[in-house]
């Protein structure tokens, strides 16, 4: 699957594993964690520190693992991953195109609107 596959189907089925208020309000609190984490690594190797390579890796594992959470308390579970370059490739986009979209374009404050409360 290509790249904008990857997008388009990550797209289209976005609102339906992303329905819960835990797991949006996860989302909008770590998916940023994870793109700071991101950009803090590229910074880490080039100036070469690995104390601060060490800090963004953490912060990238944080906020998939209570992404993961959140999304054990939807209706509907996410797709299972086939394989690592799936996994990596499927991350990393949800972090840096289809969250940020699904934000901009009001897909998350209509979703938590329907959701119910905790």
């Amino acid at each position: 699957m290509s790249i904008l596959e990857l997008l388009r189907w990550q797209w289209s089925g976005y609102p339906r594993y992303h329905h819960s208020r835990a797991n949006l309000l996860i989302h909008i609190v770590v998916v940023p964690l994870f793109l700071a984490g991101n950009v803090a690594l590229v910074v880490a190797v080039i100036e070469r520190s690995a104390t601060l390579a060490i800090f963004s890796v953490v912060a990238m594992v944080v906020s998939v693992a209570f992404q993961a959470r959140g999304h054990g308390k939807e209706e509907v579970p996410p797709e299972p991953f086939t394989s690592r370059t799936n996994a990596l490739s499927r991350i990393l986009l949800e972090q840096w195109v289809t969250f940020p979209r699904f934000v901009i374009s009001g897909g998350w404050f209509r979703a938590l609107r329907q959701s119910s409360p905790p």
